[in-house]
């Protein structure tokens, strides 16, 4: 198992600006390659929503790459310039405010199906996960991790560091719950 990610995708122009260095061809060819070579292979990806002149077609074309490519798990964030970068000087092509917040939540909608797609062929397979400690709601349940970093959680404590082979029963779009084997 292995975990690719990029940062930043949907539109070459857009990639060229933030100096990226690759197309979504490129990226989405090498994606599934990976996936055809590497069997249990997970992707992520961040995704900046709102960079200086993204068009509503822009935007969609993300949309389109993000369905594409079915992110395990995707970290998207709401552009915010920094300053002395090229593209806090891009203040003219700023996104409006309002606009940026109803794409961001379109993008989570997209990829809350993508990650609830990958979560759900999970169940009923056993994995070995990795035991990070007591889980930060109910301390009886351990959070635990699969080796693609998907969050698993499992009756029980344990120590940890400690290796676990568990039985997914659960899935829902942000972790897993496991039964221990």
């Amino acid at each position: 198992p292995l975990v690719m990610g990029c940062y930043g995708i949907g539109v070459n122009r857009i990639l060229a600006a933030m100096h990226r260095g690759y197309t979504v061809e490129k990226y989405l060819d090498r994606l599934a390659m990976a996936r055809n070579t590497i069997e249990g292979l997970a992707a992520s990806t961040d995704i900046i929503v709102g960079f200086p002149g993204e068009t509503d077609d822009d935007f969609q074309a993300t949309l389109d790459v993000v369905s594409e490519a079915r992110f395990d798990h995707a970290f998207m964030f709401i552009f915010s310039p920094r300053p002395g970068t090229a593209a806090a000087a891009m203040d003219n092509d700023f996104v409006d405010p309002a606009v940026v917040q109803e794409r961001f939540q379109r993008l989570m909608e997209v990829q809350s199906v993508n990650g609830l797609a990958s979560n759900r062929a999970d169940v009923g397979r056993t994995m070995e996960v990795l035991a990070e400690g007591p889980s930060k709601k109910d301390p009886s349940v351990a959070t635990t991790r699969t080796r693609t970093g998907k969050v698993v959680h499992l009756p029980g404590c344990y120590e940890p560091g400690t290796f676990i082979d568990a039985t997914i029963t659960e899935a829902t779009q942000h972790y897993l719950v496991g039964s221990p084997v």
